[in-house]
């Protein structure tokens, strides 16, 4: 069993850095506009050769209402009809990528994200789960992670019901405070009741995993009151809780800007929010996994985690990693083998690409040699805490000290100040360092500067 993660303020205030959260390497921030449909259908040729598994991601952009802080790609309205057109060029994605694959590649992992997925109507849902099960393997047993993201102000029974029904088998639901106070001050009203009966429907109807994410950092958020938030979320017993920090960016993203910054917390008061919500969950029997992300000792993950399979991607932690991720709907992000691609953040351009009959693939990356050495080392680093140069070396037949011999003086620093042990063989996280692994990985990453550093929140 892995350590607990130990406290260390000191350490923290330190290493406390803005950068990437590493659901990819390089990150989307190296996407550029030289990756194009043609590489994209190269990609799919080759997994389909190689018969790879399929993760498939859908974007669902639409929300009812606006939440303050949120910084995910979305249309707010109240129109359900807006749904419509987008889910005609949404079909036309789904068939236009289906047809380069192999009806013999199983998908083991479906999402549903947004916006707000269940701003669809059922009728609509069951006819968008139907082309996709017409173009793709989906599986029939409910061996597969088939997940979906819930506002509990958008779902009810019946809601819930039909998703089960349509193969669903996990849930993530949006809490991120049940205090009054904050949920004015981010537009974002939810009782506990609404959730609680979002949850009671998910086991009743034998949902085989509930996720949860809260957020620390909002506008009016106490300590006091936040650590009420988490023991009333523990008393619903999630099998995982994500629990964010809150990047304050309005000159990126416009809704935050109608949050008061005067009411934030202090960067203090932060610290002490999530120290205790560490300390609470920890009491409560869920183990850290890492990057903000708690699950209980029989959660997949925490298994995983356990027996060093655990993976990370575009969806967070991963047992399914192995999968090539094909993203559809607008700003949707696909890694196929050593491709990255995006499409279209634009809802108008994407409709327009696929109304033209053409993908809306708009930028990407294809990795290079130094791109995937790296990118191993980091997904080790930040899903095992620990990396043996051994693996590194006989994977891509290089010398681990010689290759990344100017990063030591750095990595010596680390470990003089306690974040990590380093030896000939390999690099360990302590358990003081789990909360800064990032920091750790930042050692690795070719591209970050101090200039694109400030894309990125801060690790704490």
């Amino acid at each position: 069993m892995l350590d607990d993660i130990r406290w260390d303020t000191d350490l923290i205030r330190r290493y406390d850095l803005a950068g990437p959260r590493y659901t990819s390497y390089p990150t989307a921030v190296q996407f550029d506009g030289n990756v194009g449909t043609f590489d994209l259908f190269h990609a799919l040729r080759e997994s389909r050769k190689a018969l790879r598994p399929l993760s498939l991601y859908v974007h669902i952009p639409f929300c009812a209402n606006i939440c303050y802080y949120c910084a995910c790609n979305k249309v707010i309205t109240k129109d359900r009809g807006r749904a419509l057109s987008y889910l005609q060029r949404l079909e036309q994605e789904i068939q236009l990528i289906a047809c380069h694959l192999d009806p013999a590649q199983n998908v083991e992992q479906l999402h549903f994200g947004g916006g707000t997925p269940t701003f669809l109507s059922h009728d609509e849902l069951r006819q968008l789960m139907a082309q996709l099960r017409k173009s793709f393997n989906l599986l029939d047993d409910d061996s597969g992670d088939y997940g979906i993201e819930i506002d509990p102000r958008e779902a009810d029974w019946s809601t819930m019901g039909l998703l089960r029904e349509l193969g669903f088998n996990r849930v993530s639901i949006g809490l991120q405070d049940l205090d009054p106070a904050v949920q004015r001050a981010v537009n974002r009203l939810q009782s506990l009741d609404e959730t609680r009966a979002v949850i009671e429907a998910a086991r009743t109807l034998q949902f085989r995993s509930i996720n949860i994410d809260l957020i620390y950092g909002l506008p009016r958020q106490t300590p006091e009151h936040f650590a009420r938030t988490v023991e009333e979320v523990i008393h619903l017993q999630p099998d995982r809780l994500s629990v964010f920090n809150y990047a304050h960016l309005p000159e990126r993203f416009m809704p935050q800007r109608r949050i008061n910054g005067d009411e934030l917390p202090t960067p203090a008061q932060k610290l002490e929010m999530l120290q205790q919500t560490i300390e609470q969950l920890t009491q409560a029997g869920y183990r850290y996994i890492g990057m903000d992300h708690f699950a209980l000792p029989d959660d997949e993950l925490a298994i995983a985690q356990e027996e060093s399979t655990l993976q990370r991607n575009f969806q967070g932690y991963t047992t399914h990693g192995h999968c090539d991720l094909i993203g559809l709907g607008v700003s949707a992000i696909s890694q196929i083998g050593d491709l990255y691609c995006q499409n279209s953040s634009d809802l108008n351009q994407y409709q327009s690409s696929l109304a033209s009959a053409q993908l809306a693939t708009n930028r990407g990356l294809l990795c290079t040699r130094d791109d995937r050495v790296r990118r191993a080392v980091i997904q080790q680093l930040i899903c095992s805490f620990e990396l043996e140069f051994a693996a590194i070396e006989q994977a891509f037949n290089l010398d681990f000290r010689g290759y990344f011999g100017p990063l030591w003086p750095q990595l010596q620093g680390m470990a003089r100040d306690g974040l990590i042990e380093l030896s000939d063989e390999r690099i360990t996280v302590l358990p003081a360092g789990r909360l800064l692994v990032r920091s750790v990985c930042m050692v690795f990453d070719a591209y970050l500067d101090q200039q694109n550093r400030q894309r990125f929140s801060r690790v704490i």
